[in-house]
């Protein structure tokens, strides 16, 4: 296993209400410095959760929303921060409940992924969400969010959609799908 790189300085660059840029001087084990940079967290280490909601056997539930960083109305699983005090399954039934009108009766965690390892330190936990039932709670979404529903056999061209661009949503699809072809609850 390699060695990580021996942290010389690091410093927070610049700051807003939801990002902080940090400034990370390394020393790698070779002897070449370099200087890094990286959004992190605003330091409450809760994390988020993002959910495939299925809807039944083969569609699962996406919400649309307006996104700042592509200025567009985006289609994606519905997804939120954890709060102070609450699980990752909690969370997921919360937010499934505040962004896509649904509970769910069964709630199991997936996995855990990144954005953009590189350049954020924030993971989002993925959670399935299966026997689903009507109950809406009141989030802190600006207007109500639109939901379609995405049949797991179209995740090819569901790729291709001009307003489905989230990478994370799309490897999540795919790992719900595969996990329940293996279980036999869905076949290609």
């Amino acid at each position: 296993m390699r060695q990580k790189p021996e942290v010389l300085a690091r410093e927070i660059v610049a700051s807003s209400r939801l990002f902080r840029v940090e400034e990370v001087q390394l020393r790698f084990s070779n002897g070449v410095e370099r200087t890094y940079e990286r959004l992190v967290g605003r330091g409450n280490g809760y994390g988020a959760v993002m959910i495939v909601a299925m809807a039944d056997a083969e569609h699962a539930l996406l919400v649309e929303e307006y996104c700042g960083g592509t200025d567009a109305y985006e289609l994606s699983l519905p997804k939120g921060l954890i709060e102070p005090g609450e699980d990752v399954l909690a969370a997921a039934d919360r937010e499934l409940k505040e962004e896509a009108g649904f509970g769910a009766r069964q709630l199991e965690h997936l996995t855990e992924l990144s954005l953009s390892p590189g350049y954020m330190s924030q993971k989002i936990q993925v959670v399935l969400a299966q026997g689903l039932y009507e109950e809406q709670l009141e989030g802190d979404e600006p207007e109500p969010m639109r939901v379609e529903r995405v049949n797991l056999r179209e995740l090819a061209s569901l790729a291709q959609h001009p307003q489905f661009s989230e990478g994370r949503a799309l490897a999540a699809l795919y790992l719900a799908r595969d996990l329940l072809i293996q279980r036999g609850v869905f076949s290609l």
